[in-house]
């Protein structure tokens, strides 16, 4: 989307909701937590939106994904509108991105991790599909149908723990 809008036709709240994916309820909570403002109102009371509300929702739900609360979406578009010059306010703009990246790429890490621990999870579980004993799960904990040099899986293990105890 441009993020620059030219002159476009005004939306009402059913067309914008419609627009971004949310529901009108959604649209007039955000309005009610000041994070969204209609540009005008038809003579009969109708809230109407211009182009920018759309690129606002989708900035306020890239916030969410990056974990903020809608309070602390309004605390922060307030704490940007009390920035006085555009050289503040895009410095402290380009300090949240890139605490927000540092903090994305220390999450995907962290994700890495456990996709390998999982896949050495299921690794170390495809030999328990051609076991044919029928012993309860406590005895999985000391299998002898694995070479001694295999990885015991810690995922495994604390749930036969879990399950046997």
């Amino acid at each position: 989307m441009d993020a620059n809008p030219k002159s476009c036709p005004l939306l009402k709240v059913g067309q914008l909701a419609k627009k971004t994916g949310k529901t009108t309820r959604a649209i007039r909570f955000y309005e009610d937590r000041k994070l969204l403002f209609p540009e005008k109102r038809t003579d009969s009371g109708y809230r109407l939106y211009g182009e920018d509300a759309v690129l606002r929702i989708e900035w306020i739900d890239r916030l969410q994904e990056m974990g903020f609360s809608l309070a602390e979406v309004a605390d922060f578009m307030s704490s940007l509108k009390s920035l006085h010059t555009g050289p503040v306010a895009m410095e402290r703009l380009r300090s949240f991105y890139t605490d927000k990246l540092d903090d994305a790429r220390n999450r995907i890490a962290r994700l890495e991790r456990l996709a390998e621990e999982l896949e050495g999870s299921i690794s170390y579980l495809d030999a328990c599909q051609s076991c044919s004993v029928k012993d309860h799960p406590s005895l999985c904990l000391c299998c002898d149908r694995l070479p001694a040099e295999t990885p015991r899986p810690q995922l495994v293990f604390a749930a036969v723990k879990a399950i046997t105890s």
